[in-house]
């Protein structure tokens, strides 16, 4: 069920008038994926009101996370402002909505053609999408945007067109928050080294975005793998995991969970209250560690993983060995089916001669635990390789938070998160099901 956005009425976590009732300002996520973008977003204070994602199963999985945020499952490319507009008219009473008046735009548009892995091909038709997502800021006139994408994107060979983006950007109204900066995950406390440019636009006449300074400037204060899933127990110890994505722990293994979490883990359980995080909490149940499917490997795989070192590529797979010590390398998403194969890299565990399962992942990439994946381990992957980790995307929106001056709030009830089926609907289920909805 999406509820409307006159319904996500909020409570403030400072004191304020008690007879005042606040909302909180309204964001859409042009490029959703599973999300990870978004909760950073809601985690800032933000009302993701809509969200786009092409993909059918991506969508599913966002709607099961998001049920206050309406999706559309359309392409970018195809999707007038006005079509946004519609939708918004429908759930919301608010003023604002009505008259364009949308606080905040994100996305970050498929990277693939600027990626610094591949073949970099200026002509990749998916470098467009940029130029779509300018297209729509200029059309829905947010306060603010934020685009994500890949470091090569600032790269020489595209500056002709990375500067035809920014100009395009400027001729719509905004002014854009120079120079445009490169922002590593792990100096904001994720586990992870994920470089990535954000570009950031500020309408013309209200307050200029700032970039967020990193929390931590130094390469050995980085959060480690070890603060990120040493916790987490052997997926091999539960046979239920060779058929399902989820197995209910016992009490001896719960109570082990937490002996052994650390601050970090604490925050993505809900075990530590963060000051900084505005989210509208999810019922979900802690016993239950989800997105753990096993990966089954043959023993000659097994014994080449066994014999690799940390931090080093396993020469036949070129999959890399995690070291507990050490911040993950990047995550990736692999290549899709449209380009010829099925792969998402996957790293080794730092004990065990296995790949890590997609709630490792999510882990090492700041997603909280009541998060739930696709069931299928290629599309979980691919669903957390290619998000903003949440973290990241919470100090971006705090920016914007901050240049708006609003007071951020949190919602009085949590969001039930029950419709499952969404989480194991096949391409042509999942797209039925978007057929029927939209």
């Amino acid at each position: 069920m999406v509820h409307s956005i006159s319904s996500l009425l909020v409570r403030s976590k400072f004191p304020h008038n008690p007879t005042q009732t606040l909302k909180r300002p309204v964001a859409i996520d042009l490029f959703a994926g599973a999300g990870g973008f978004s909760l950073g977003i809601e985690q800032a204070g933000f009302d993701v009101a809509l969200a786009v994602e092409q993909d059918p199963i991506h969508a599913a999985v966002y709607a099961f996370n998001f049920p206050q945020t309406k999706v559309l499952c359309k392409d970018v490319a195809q999707l007038s402002s006005q079509e946004i507009q519609q939708a918004l008219a429908k759930l919301a009473t608010d003023k604002r909505l009505q008259h364009n008046q949308i606080d905040l735009v994100i996305g970050g548009p498929p990277c693939q053609g600027f990626s610094n892995i591949g073949k970099r091909r200026l002509d990749d038709v998916r470098n467009n999408l940029v130029f779509e997502f300018c297209r729509l800021v200029k059309e829905l006139q947010p306060r603010y945007f934020v685009m994500e994408n890949v470091s090569g994107l600032c790269q020489k060979r595209y500056q002709p067109l990375f500067q035809e983006l920014l100009n395009q950007f400027k001729a719509a109204g905004y002014a854009i928050t120079e120079p445009v900066q490169v922002l590593n995950a792990a100096s904001f406390g994720i586990p992870q080294k994920r470089r990535r440019l954000f570009v950031l636009g500020a309408q013309l006449g209200v307050g200029k975005l700032a970039y967020p300074e990193p929390k931590l400037s130094q390469k050995s204060q980085y959060l480690t793998v070890r603060d990120a899933i040493a916790d987490l127990p052997n997926l091999d110890d539960f046979a239920e995991l060779q058929k399902n994505d989820c197995v209910r722990l016992k009490a001896k293994q719960m109570r082990l969970i937490a002996a052994q979490a650390m601050p970090y883990v604490e925050k993505l359980r809900n075990i530590i209250t963060e000051p900084d995080n505005f989210a509208y909490p999810r019922q979900w149940n802690p016993r239950l560690l989800t997105s753990s499917m096993q990966t089954q490997h043959n023993q000659t795989s097994i014994e080449r993983f066994d014999k690799t070192l940390p931090g080093k590529l396993e020469p036949i797979s070129r999959l890399q060995r995690l070291d507990w010590n050490q911040p993950c390398h990047t995550l990736r998403a692999g290549t899709g089916s449209e380009r010829g194969g099925y792969t998402s890299p996957r790293p080794i565990h730092p004990n065990y001669p296995r790949v890590i399962s997609v709630r490792e992942a999510a882990r090492l990439h700041s997603f909280p635990d009541w998060f739930r994946f696709h069931i299928t381990k290629w599309h979980g992957f691919r669903q957390v390789g290619n998000a903003v980790p949440p973290m990241l995307g919470r100090v971006l929106g705090r920016q914007i938070i901050a240049a708006l001056e609003v007071e951020p709030s949190v919602s009085i009830d949590p969001l039930v998160l029950r419709n499952t089926q969404l989480l194991s609907l096949t391409p042509s289920q999942a797209s039925q099901y978007w057929q029927s909805k939209n």
